[in-house]
Formats: structure tokens, sequence, C-alpha cells
């Protein structure tokens, strides 16, 4: 059975930084590239980044490219996602999930991690 389980959220000033963990369990993690998506109270899902399954290739949303750093370590089968200069608009909800083997969807995803920002 697939399971992927995010921890690190909670609540940071406007400013600080957070950083998100998804470990993996269930099927060869080192096979697959990972996404985080997150969701806004109240909007839709927003993917945010991605990384290749052998971490040498990574991807950024736009609204938060230089304040990310999405990162795996493949003998922990974890993800994590490094968040800096957090804003308010970036509350959310986040998800991390599993590509599927053509890397164009995902296929599986945790119940996510809830990230608060304000003062």
């Amino acid at each position: 059975e697939v399971q992927l389980v995010e921890s690190g959220g909670g609540l940071v000033q406007p400013g600080g930084s957070l950083r998100l963990s998804c470990v993996a369990s269930g099927f060869t993690f080192d096979d697959y590239g990972m996404v985080w998506v997150r969701q806004a109270p109240g909007k839709g899902l927003e993917w945010v980044s991605d990384i290749r399954w052998d971490g040498e290739s990574t991807s950024y949303a736009e609204s938060m490219k230089g304040r990310l750093t999405i990162s795996r370590d493949n003998a922990k089968n974890t993800v994590y996602l490094h968040m800096n200069s957090l804003k308010p608009e970036d509350t959310a909800v986040y998800y991390c999930a599993k590509e599927v083997a053509a890397g164009n969807a995902m296929d599986y995803w945790g119940k996510g991690a809830l990230v608060t920002v304000s003062s």
C-alpha cells in the first residue's frame, strides 16, 4: 500500500522559514518523481514544485520561485520542501504526491500539512 505522510507544518510569522517533509512507503521511491501541491483556503489546487527521481532536476512555481528548495533523500524515502521568506498568502495545506511513471500526473497523495503564515 502506497503511503505518503507529510510533517513539519505549523504557524510561522511572515518572513519566517519552514521545512516540510514527506515520508513515502509502499513503492520503490527512487523510481519516481515527487511533487508538492498546495491548496489555500477557499481556493483550488496549485502546483508548487517537483523533483526528478534522482534529484537532479527540479521545478518551482513562479509565485514561490526563489523562496523554495525541494530536495530528496532516496535512502530515507523522503522528499523535503524548504520554504523561506514566507508570506501570509502562502497559507495553505501542502500535499506531497507521487508522480506516475510518465511524469505528467500524480497518482497518490498524502493527507497534507497545514502551513499558516501569520503574525
